[in-house]
């Protein structure tokens, strides 16, 4: 039987463009939920610091010594001012790779892995952390000071030499005017979208199959959620606040995927609530 078009474009254009653009939102709730819930405020005061020190210290040293030689070559090939919004993002994209290398891949990851698992706990779903850290039943209401020492390997995402690597040689992207700083974002949230739901899929305990199928289903959400992830690890200093703020968005996208999953699996193999007697 063939679909009307309205359902056909609902199918088509309207549901995936719709979960784009939720997707897209996911890291601004991560940004308001982590504000209006104090209980994580202690992951980012021990990081604060050092965090803020680091940004810092990377990005005047960048702007003192590489940004006015990248604007005067950007120059050649751009009109007007770009040139100068350009060089902005491309020493913005230098500093942020050069601090994900320094301070992510060593010091946040432990941090980033409390803030997924204490607001997947906020929302309900103890029995995703429990297998991989204790979760105490005591009536807190501190997610965080739930949360046990962790019993098996407890990663957010993986150092991923080949995400730093494509990051690096696409930067040069940013030579395009106007359209080369959103190439770029794009092209970089292909793959950092989906590792943001490492610790995700490993909590539901994929294997790569699994992972790979999970990712490729959710393609574009993935993609856009990765950009504007980028795009907040481009503002100056607070890039690793938003490193926080992300584990944040992407534990409540898993939250919601998870609800979502266990209403599809409870229609399935929902019971019936009676049966009628035959007569005799």
């Amino acid at each position: 039987m063939s679909q009307s078009p309205w359902a056909a474009a609902q199918r088509v254009f309207i549901r995936p463009t719709r979960n784009v653009l939720y997707a897209c939102m996911y890291p601004f709730k991560g940004v308001l939920f982590f504000i209006g819930h104090p209980f994580l405020y202690p992951l980012l005061r021990a990081r604060l610091i050092p965090a803020f020190l680091l940004s810092a210290f990377v990005l005047l040293n960048l702007f003192f010594w590489a940004y006015l030689p990248q604007v005067a070559f950007l120059a050649l090939f751009h009109r007007a001012g770009s040139a100068w919004v350009n060089g902005t993002f491309l020493v913005l994209g230098e500093g942020a790779a050069i601090v994900a290398i320094l301070f992510e891949a060593f010091l946040v990851d432990e941090s980033q892995v409390d803030a997924f698992d204490a607001v997947l706990v906020y929302k309900g779903y103890d029995d995703l952390v429990q297998p991989f850290r204790p979760v105490s039943e005591d009536s807190l209401n501190n997610p965080v000071e739930r949360l046990g020492k962790p019993i098996r390997s407890s990663v957010y995402g993986p150092f991923s030499f080949r995400q730093i690597a494509e990051f690096v040689i696409l930067l040069p992207l940013n030579f395009v005017p106007y359209v080369g700083v959103p190439m770029f974002l794009l092209l970089t949230g292909y793959r950092a979208g989906p590792l943001q739901h490492w610790r995700y899929f490993n909590l539901r305990e994929f294997d790569r199959k699994q992972r790979n199928a999970f990712a490729r289903r959710r393609r574009w959400e993935y993609t856009w959620y990765g950009a504007v992830y980028l795009l907040l690890q481009l503002v100056p200093v607070l890039s690793m606040v938003f490193l926080l703020t992300a584990a944040v968005s992407s534990a409540l996208w898993a939250a919601d995927l998870e609800t979502e999953r266990r209403q599809q699996e409870a229609r399935v193999v929902q019971p019936s609530e009676y049966t009628d007697d035959p007569e005799g």
